[in-house]
């Protein structure tokens, strides 16, 4: 993602747009591989060291709260970002904690479906994502 479609995208949000903001969204674009706040705070110090750790955990709360990015977290614990927004599920390799998106429009389709048939009391479905577990092979 461009600094210029960061910025409408905060803009779309009413938020406003800041040097802070456009480099951590911008981040987390660029890892592209569900990076943890540690990560994305190393790789923009590299650049912009003088940007505090409390500031980049403060925005990575409002881009989650203003669904410009979405928490994953994975089994060992560690909270990770991501900033796909298109329904997707993750693959999860156990022995590495390595996240990789995984999109399937049939398994969209069938898991809501699934889940209109048994119509949960009390509940209204928003967002299903699948976590499927194991161990990419070495290529």
């Amino acid at each position: 993602m461009r600094p210029k479609e960061i910025k409408n995208s905060l803009q779309e949000k009413g938020l406003k747009i800041t040097p802070q903001r456009i480099v951590i969204l911008e981040a987390i674009h660029r890892l592209e591989n569900h990076p943890t706040a540690e990560s994305i705070i190393g790789y923009i110090k590299k650049a912009h060291p003088n940007i505090a750790t409390g500031t980049v955990y403060k925005i990575l709360n409002v881009l989650v709260e203003n669904d410009l990015i979405k928490r994953v977290t994975t089994e060992r614990d560690i909270m990770r970002y991501d900033a796909v927004l298109e329904n997707h599920h993750h693959l999860y390799d156990k022995k590495s904690d390595a996240i990789r998106d995984y999109f399937d429009g049939e398994l969209d389709k069938l898991l809501m479906s699934y889940f209109e048939k048994k119509k949960i009391p009390n509940f209204r479905i928003e967002d299903i994502v699948l976590e499927i577990k194991g161990r990419f092979k070495k290529q």
